[in-house]
Parts: structure tokens; sequence; C-alpha cells
């Protein structure tokens, strides 16, 4: 057999934000794709029209192209095999939901809610399968000439999947290796609804992996289940020489305690759990996202694509190509994988780290125009070199810097009792006839000039530079004392220690 092209799909459901665990399954995907020189494909679910969220497609694509997931063919950029709405394709679906029925392998089903509940509570545990469908109102109870006349008259129906029982099926996982189900275990699954001539999940995903020639599904471990029920729809309908290969990736886990990672967590414990801010269009609640939350994407992407997987080495720090080059499925974890959002800063403080100070000054101007400052790009660089070690997002820069841009209006009142002293007032007074006649004022020759001045007159050296740094930041923060002096320049730095001095003395 001929080796399949790798195509991958991600295939969200427009019900509302993209979750983070959706964003890792949509990662793993992208770079199994791109390390087989394969295709990714972006495939929207929206079969459910009960539950279609306004935005909720833009938002998926907007998050993808934010976190550098490009895909290339699917909603919104096309493709040889769309279109690529589920939505958009439902006759695409009614002949092979036909050739079910005709096959014997599949049924209609005319059960109201109301005879399902009634059934559900004369039955415990009530499952729609080999052991009760003939005790319920469908095609297989009724005659051929009764069920035609049902349908004719547009009575609602559902078409359920005709499974046998005693048959152990086999899934065979990239991660988790030959998973068996019996199924005795499975249920009847609806596979189309007549109320809006849509399948459901488990029919339409299983034609539209085959028609697009998806060789590989690789997916959250939550699907598992349904897994032996889209084996048998391939082997119904006749294709299990085209069956993708399936992946089924561990759960993120709770920070703390058990259970699967939800939103009331990142809200509890202060952290994102979508990529992008969302804005429900029904109660118009807002809920944070890591790009408002100042995270940049590719420490988003670092920070997730370790979280179930690792390279067989200690090497945290991957970018993209990086992680195309060393991501292996047979490495990922079979358990779920507790999300540390601590690390997660970690990451981010580390890409800062990495990032060109041009680059960061570009992200932090904003914040600038928030305060009302302007400064030349140059300058703010200057400044980013000097405390972007000191912060874990782009936001923080202003705590440790703002100084630099504004001078302080006021002085920390514990820092005046421990660090003015009653000679402080005259020897920054001295200090300014100092600065004012060294040239030039860079930081290294500064500091020789200060530091010779200071055992010249046989000062307490401590005392000068923590009068000097309450003066020019009015705090006790800040890189070091001279980098600040030569940022500020000459002028506006004698400008702060005589300002000090009136106001202190």
């Amino acid at each position: 057999m001929t080796q399949r092209k790798v195509r991958v799909r991600f295939a969200p459901s427009p019900t509302g934000p993209l979750h983070i665990g959706g964003v890792r399954t949509a990662l793993y995907n992208y770079l199994f794709a791109k390390q087989n020189n394969g295709d990714f494909i972006l495939r929207i679910e929206d079969t459910d029209s009960q539950r279609f969220v306004p935005g909720a497609e833009e938002y998926i694509i907007e998050a993808l192209n934010w976190l550098g997931l490009p895909f290339d063919e699917g909603v919104g950029i096309g493709g040889s095999y769309g279109p690529y709405r589920q939505s958009e394709r439902k006759n695409i679906y009614k002949k092979y939901v036909a050739q079910l029925l005709g096959d014997d392998l599949a049924y209609y089903a005319f059960d109201t809610p109301e005879e399902l509940d009634a059934k559900r509570k004369e039955i415990a545990n009530f499952q729609y399968d080999a052991s009760t469908r003939l005790q319920m109102r469908n095609s297989l109870t009724l005659s051929r000439e009764e069920t035609d006349a049902l349908i004719a008259r547009g009575e609602k129906y559902v078409v359920r999947i005709k499974i046998e029982p005693g048959e152990d099926i086999h899934v065979n996982d990239l991660i988790r290796g030959d998973v068996v189900i019996n199924s005795s275990v499975l249920d009847d699954k609806v596979l189309y609804k007549s109320a809006d001539e849509l399948p459901t999940y488990h029919m339409a995903n299983i034609v539209d992996d085959h028609l697009m020639e998806v060789a590989h599904v690789i997916r959250g471990e939550e699907w598992l289940p349904s897994a032996p029920l889209h084996v048998l729809l391939y082997r119904y309908l006749g294709w299990t020489d085209t069956m993708p290969q399936f992946a089924h990736l561990p759960l993120l886990l709770k920070p703390e305690g058990n259970g699967k990672l939800s939103k009331r967590d990142g809200d509890r414990l202060g952290f994102p759990v979508f990529p992008l801010e969302w804005k429900d269009p029904k109660t118009g609640e807002i809920s944070s996202g890591y790009r408002e939350s100042g995270y940049l994407p590719e420490a988003v992407v670092n920070f997730l694509a370790l979280l179930g997987w690792n390279p067989g080495n200690d090497q945290e720090l991957m970018n993209m190509d990086e992680l195309v080059r060393l991501f292996d499925l047979s490495r990922c974890s079979k358990s779920g994988a507790k999300f540390d959002y601590e690390k997660g800063k970690w990451f981010n403080h580390e890409y800062i780290q990495q990032k060109e100070n041009n680059e960061i000054a570009a992200l932090f101007m904003p914040y600038l125009q928030e305060q009302g400052v302007t400064a030349t790009p140059e300058y703010v660089e200057k400044v980013i070199g000097l405390v972007k070690e000191r912060v874990n997002f782009i936001k923080e820069i202003w705590d440790q810097a703002s100084f630099f841009f504004l001078a302080p209006e006021s002085y920390d009142e514990k820092t005046v009792k421990k660090r003015w002293k009653e000679d402080s007032a005259a020897q920054l007074g001295e200090l300014i006839q100092v600065l004012q006649a060294c040239e030039p004022f860079e930081s290294h020759h500064t500091e020789e000039v200060v530091k010779g001045w200071i055992e010249e007159k046989q000062y307490h050296l401590g005392n000068i530079m923590n009068a000097t740094r309450l003066a020019l930041v009015g705090a006790p923060k800040g890189p070091h004392i001279f980098d600040i002096t030569e940022t500020l320049g000459k002028e506006e730095t004698i400008s702060r220690l005589q300002r000090a001095i009136d106001v202190l003395k």
C-alpha cells in the first residue's frame, strides 16, 4: 500500500471561545503536519445549530493566526476539498446516511423526547441499543408502510446506527496502543436529525475525514469513547482502507486537585483559559485572554507544547522550527498534564529576554500612550534594556521604569526615614557640582568620578548612593544607579537631585 500524504484537521465547533486545550490540539496537529510536509486543515463543525454562537468562528481563526498556526486550507481560505463548514455540506451527508439505511446498518427512530424520558425512568441506566431498540418506536419495530407514512407526513425522526453486541472493536491509537472496546457497551448513536437536516458529529466527521483524505486524527482524550463507533462507521461505509490513524491526547488538568481544567480554575487563580479575550454576545461577560494579558504568542506555544509531550531531553525553550523538528506523537503522555500557569509566566519572561529591545519597545509604546507619555523609540529601547530582566509581562515595564519618563512627585516615606540622613542634602548639593563637571556623562565614567569624590571626601558610599536613588527614582528600586543617570542625562539628573534637596532638606 502506498504511503498516504499526511493531512490533519483541526475541527472546532463555533459554540464559544476556543479553550486552551483546543489550542494545544491545534498546535499538535500543526506540528505533526509541518514535520511530515503535510497539510493542516481548519474545518468548522457547526452541525449543532442550537449551540451556534455568533463571532466564535472568527475568534477561532484570529486565535490561530495570533499564535502563528496558519492553516493550509479551510474556512476563510478555501481549498480543493471544500466547503469546510459542515452546515454547507448537508447534501453530501444525506447520500451516506441513505447508504447505511439501504444496507440495514442504520434505522429510522421516531421516539419523542417524552417517550425517551419515560423509558429512562422505566429502565435504570437506559441505553438505546440492541437490548432495548425493539421496545422503541423505530423502523425495526414498525412496518415499511408505517415508516414511509410517518416520514411522508413530516413526522420528525432521527437515524441511528445499528450496532450488534458482543464484538471487540480495536482502535489502533498512536499514543495509547491497541484500545479494545466491546460493542455491547456502545449505544445506537444518532447519526442524522430530520429537524434541521443535519448529521450529528459522529456521522459528519467520518464523512468529512474520508472525503478530505484526512490521514491522521489527532484530538483530545475526551473523544476516545467515540473512536470505536467511528471505526465501525468506516467499516459500514466500506472505507476501511482510508481509515485514519488515531491519536488521543491527554487531558489538561486543574493546577490543583483533580479533574479537567475549566474556566472556573482560571477565574479563581487568576490566569486565562482562552487565547484571546472573549465577550459573550448574550451576557456581555468578558473573559480574559492570553494576548490581552500580555503573553507573547511564542511563549504560549512553547508552554502548551510541553503540556503532555516532551522532546526526550531537558530542553525547555524551543521556537516553532525546533518544535516542528522535535515533535513526536510517541512521546506524548497517556496521563493528563497539570496546567502549571506559573510556568507559563516563566516562559513569557524568558521570551521577553530573548526579544530585541526594539521589538519590546514597540509592544510597550501603547502602555506609554495610556500614561500620556511621549518618548523617542531610541530612548524607550534604552530603558527596556535596563529593566526587561525584571518583568514577566510587557505591561509590568511601566511599574519598573515609570521614573525614566516621569520625575518623582513624591518620595517613599519609609525610604526617606531610612535613607535620608542629616547631611544628605549638603552631600547631594556637592554631588551636583561634581556631576556638572563630569564629561562624558556615561555610566562607567560617571561612576568612576563620583566614587573618586566620595573616597576623597571620606563619605559613606551607601549613604550617598541610597540618597541619590531616592532623589532620582522616588523609591528604592531600579537598575544600576549610574545606568539611570546616563539614561536620564545630565540636565534631568541634576534637576531631580536639586528638587529632592529642596523638598527633603
